[in-house]
């Protein structure tokens, strides 16, 4: 529990719709290196994980305070609740998809002494976008022109055209709960554009202000996803409601006449904004704007109100009159500049489908063909992973459903039986794009296809998050040198749906792959055949491989490494290794699909120094056949936690990694739920793990349950279920309830297998 003390600062964070965002936010907060604040996270009945977030952090730090709301009531309500459950001196408000620079809260505090407590203070930010670009306000100029000195807002004007939002000021606790409309305080209003109000009417009370030069907050603009977004145009027109009562508050005050003039310019300059954007106010719902703005501009307007020079002050002339017909007038007079980026905007955006083969282009104008879903995985190669579970679950829930499968010819050869393959770039292939209402994939597809209406796009995903990802690999240049970050947002921008395999994931993949899709928060699909599969099928698998019964079989999977794309150069002496294990072991090692074919591991192989499993079509069975696996950064450590079985993380080059591909948390920290079993950073150290027998302790054993705690959660063998019901089915509620962890049985290990073997069998032979 927080300390009775007051804090010197209450940070009011409303949270709703976040989860890939307020880690970062709250995380920006807590490592301040001043202290003396606490954390109001309000949870505005977020659909999303935000609200388990926002526990977490709390059970980890007692200077966050979370409140859960009941009932969504939007921006305005979750700060009216931080407030009433603030103690500190000053308030601060930050949205939950924003950040606080280093250093920030102590200079707020030292600048706040040095002022004497005055009600406002300004403070500098910065926007920031998803390509990484970082973008200075325009506070600079205004905020120094009052530098040294503690000044009244109504005096100072040019105040009142900084960015009129709540975040860049902190606001004295005691000047914000009793001045207001009734002196019992302020509060925020109901829907969108209440900074506005808020902004205006705490300037206008204020007596003393005062400002700091620095970047405080970082504001994020998203890519998609802002509340300005609004599907319900109609929202936009409480912008008309909150600027009259701004009006309303300044009615009667004397010495207020210039405060109106500038207010009122803001108040047109804000009308004229929302009305350019097409996503707030559509075609359909000008008129009614244009009408309403023209009331609010007649009602306020200043006596002798002059509008601004040029053509943004026509624009003023023609909204005082509330006319749709004389606005579109102007806009077609003076539209040469607005069209002619428009067009550009077009010509970049639907350019490429020019290249499309004619056939394609005649497809796209045919019926979708609501029985039919394209599968592909890992840029056309074999079926398998999250789609091919997906497909198999279709076949047995919708078997009105007809599956063919993208796959190239060089993969032809190893096709499932019963599977219809189409060829990329193929008259079948571009039919199928164009016609299928379903597209499914655990990468993306090309570029040149063009998703449609009516198409539903699936994206899979094929592993857990550990190395960074999507506009996370900007930061890194071992990848960012080759990926074009734009065409990669056109790709994601296709997915409707986003399969989650934890809450880890959901959160990295809502963060760094900014667009409008739906996580569907069901556990990995592929992931459902360790909570299935029995003693036969891991002998099988195992007897397939050439796996001797009483054999521990260690699987070696690490991952590709960036900067060594060319061929797979192994981290180990995989010889020495092999023959310090001894004779009871054997070890599987499957080299990254990314690497060819490799002649040291063939010759390895042909040795019987190891098996070579890098071919095998199905990492699956792989993980069901082994006793324990050995990786370094591969997803497939997630995959594997489900067994419950060993995981050796072998990490010698741990801080190059990190620094070239960059981590989302620290694996090798050893605490529980970051570390899966034991570490070795060295081949010697390695080889002592299985000689001491501590790869299969319980202390290995203890950071394994903790590490399946937090990512194996969903993985219950219903996800594939899950998926299909949701997506195909269109079904809601109807989804098999999560199984708890404790409750779940796993695939037998190799050695309970062999126990339940039936009586008589014959052994396997190796």
């Amino acid at each position: 529990m927080p300390s009775a003390a007051t804090p010197r600062f209450s940070v009011i964070v409303p949270v709703h719709g976040v989860e890939g965002y307020i880690r970062e936010c709250l995380e920006s907060l807590l490592t301040q290196d001043y202290t003396d604040f606490e954390i109001i996270a309000v949870d505005d009945h977020s659909p999303d994980g935000s609200g388990a977030i926002l526990d977490e952090l709390a059970a980890r730090d007692p200077r966050v305070r979370p409140v859960h709301r009941a009932e969504n009531g939007g921006i305005g309500a979750a700060r009216n609740t931080g407030i009433a459950e603030a103690r500190g001196d000053y308030l601060l408000f930050l949205d939950g998809d924003d950040s606080v620079r280093p250093g920030s809260l102590r200079a707020v505090a030292d600048r706040l002494a040095e002022t004497g407590d005055p009600e406002i203070l300004l403070f500098d930010h910065v926007r920031t976008y998803a390509d990484g670009t970082v973008e200075a306000s325009n506070s600079a100029p205004r905020l120094a022109e009052i530098r040294d000195r503690v000044v009244r807002p109504a005096d100072h004007l040019g105040l009142l055209r900084l960015f009129a939002v709540v975040w860049n000021r902190a606001y004295r606790r005691d000047f914000f709960t009793s001045g207001g409309f009734d002196g019992r305080g302020f509060r925020f209003t109901d829907g969108l554009y209440e900074d506005a109000l808020m902004v205006y009417t705490t300037m206008a009370a204020a007596e003393r202000l005062a400002a700091l030069e620095q970047v405080v907050v970082e504001y994020r603009q998203r890519r998609r996803g802002s509340s300005m977004r609004s599907s319900a145009p109609r929202k936009h027109f409480v912008i008309f409601d909150q600027y009259q009562a701004v009006f309303d508050y300044l009615e009667g005050r004397p010495g207020f006449d210039d405060y109106r003039t500038v207010v009122f310019e803001r108040m047109i300059s804000h009308f004229l904004y929302t009305l350019a954007r097409p996503f707030r106010i559509p075609r359909t719902h000008r008129r009614a704007y244009l009408h309403r703005a023209g009331q609010v501009y007649r009602k306020n307007e200043p006596r002798g109100f002059t509008p601004p020079p040029g053509v943004v002050g026509l624009k003023f002339k023609v909204l005082r009159t509330g006319s749709y017909a004389a606005f579109a007038s102007l806009k077609l007079a003076n539209g040469t500049r607005e069209t002619a980026f428009r067009a550009l905007g077009d010509s970049k955006r639907w350019g490429g489908r020019k290249a499309l083969k004619t056939y394609y282009a005649v497809q796209r104008r045919l019926p979708v063909d609501e029985n039919l879903a394209v599968y592909s995985a890992y840029w056309g190669r074999t079926p398998s992973c999250n789609p091919l579970a997906v497909h198999e679950a279709a076949r047995e829930l919708a078997p009105h459903l007809r599956g063919v499968w993208v796959v190239n010819p060089s993969h032809a050869g190893s096709l499932p039986a019963g599977t219809t393959r189409i060829a990329p770039a193929t008259f079948g292939y571009w039919k199928a794009m164009a016609r299928a209402k379903y597209l499914v994939n655990n990468v993306n597809f090309p570029d040149s296809v063009v998703k449609r209406p009516g198409q539903v796009h699936l994206q899979t995903h094929h592993g857990t998050p550990l190395k960074r990802m999507g506009l996370d690999q900007q930061r890194f240049p071992a990848v960012a040198k080759s990926m074009d970050f734009d065409k990669l947002m056109e790709r994601v921008d296709r997915w409707d749906w986003s399969v989650s395999a934890n809450p880890h994931s959901t959160e990295h993949w809502e963060r760094v792959y900014p667009a409008p899709f739906t996580s569907l928060d069901t556990g990995y699909p592929r992931n459902d055949v360790y909570q299935r599969a029995t003693a036969e099928d891991v002998r099988r698998i195992r007897a397939a491989l050439g796996i001797a019964p009483g054999r521990k079989a260690l699987l070696y999977a690490p991952t590709v490494r960036d900067h060594q794309k060319d061929a797979f150069v192994p981290r180990l002496d995989l010889a020495r290794f092999a023959r310090e294990l001894g004779p009871d072991h054997v070890l599987l090692v499957r080299a990254h699909y990314f690497y060819g074919a490799d002649p040291e591991l063939d010759a390895l192989a042909e040795r019987g120094a190891l098996v070579d499993v890098s071919r095998h079509p199905s990492v699956e069975e792989l993980c069901l056949a082994a006793d324990a696996l050995i990786t370094d950064y591969s997803s497939i450590m997630f995959d594997y936690a489900n067994l419950d079985r060993p995981i050796v993380t072998y990490a010698d080059d741990w801080e190059m990694y990190r620094t070239c591909r960059g981590v989302t948390f620290d694996l090798l920290s050893g605490r529980p739920g970051d570390t899966p079993g034991v570490i070795a950073t060295t081949e010697d150290e390695l080889i002592d793990a299985f000689r001491s027998g501590a790869w299969e302790g319980e202390a290995a054993a203890a950071l394994r349950r903790a590490f399946r705690e937090r990512f194996c959660v969903w993985d219950d063998g219903h996800a594939a279920e899950r998926v299909v019901r949701r997506v195909f089915l269109g079904e809601e509620g109807t989804n098999p309830p999560f199984v708890p962890l404790a409750e779940r049985t796993p695939a037998p290990t190799p050695a309970e297998a062999e126990a339940a073997e039936p009586a008589g069998a014959e052994p396997v032979a190796k």
